[in-house]
């Protein structure tokens, strides 16, 4: 190899690093947090930035909210065609709960591919195999303590930092 391979091979390295977050993830994934409860929400966002995940993050207030977005409903905001998400998912919402959300992203031909991990309150264990029968990724009970809820989430950005996230390709 001379200097020249060397020299192209470090630009190829810096241009795929700048693409990277600071843990790895791919900084044009986009993380969904569909999560009714605002004190929650910003303790997501906040722990997963001091893990080093600098990925843009859309929270959805509902159930409606996320499903509307992924499946291009309604007035507001929809996802894009040829992007990665990763949806963190709470099962207690108002208006469409998130075991209904799960089940209709993973009916979807093309959705079913994106991660969908479910953050939740809930550790009853026939709700726990209620979504992985579904298809989630991971199922995460939220812990009660502050400081455990907040360990919880530093180590979900740590996880998120190296897995593989797919692309959304239909355009539908």
């Amino acid at each position: 190899m001379n200097n020249n391979d060397i020299s192209l091979c470090k630009t190829e390295n810096k241009e795929e690093n700048i693409k990277q977050g600071v843990n790895g993830m791919n900084k044009d994934v986009i993380i969904l947090v569909a999560e009714d409860d605002e004190g929650h929400a910003g303790l997501i966002k906040k722990n997963l930035a001091r893990a080093g995940i600098v990925n843009n993050i859309i929270h959805f207030k509902d159930g409606q909210e996320i499903h509307d977005f992924l499946f291009r409903k309604g007035d507001g905001p929809h996802r894009e065609s040829n992007q990665a998400y990763v949806l963190l998912l709470d099962i207690r919402m108002p208006k469409l709960n998130g075991i209904d959300v799960l089940q209709l992203v993973k009916e979807h031909p093309e959705l079913r591919k994106m991660p969908v991990m479910m953050i939740t309150t809930t550790d009853d264990p026939r709700e726990v195999e209620k979504c992985h029968e579904l298809g989630c990724s991971n199922y995460i009970t939220k812990p009660l303590d502050y400081e455990d809820f907040v360990n919880a989430i530093r180590q979900l950005g740590l996880f998120l930092s190296v897995v593989q996230i797919p692309v959304i390709n239909n355009g539908e």
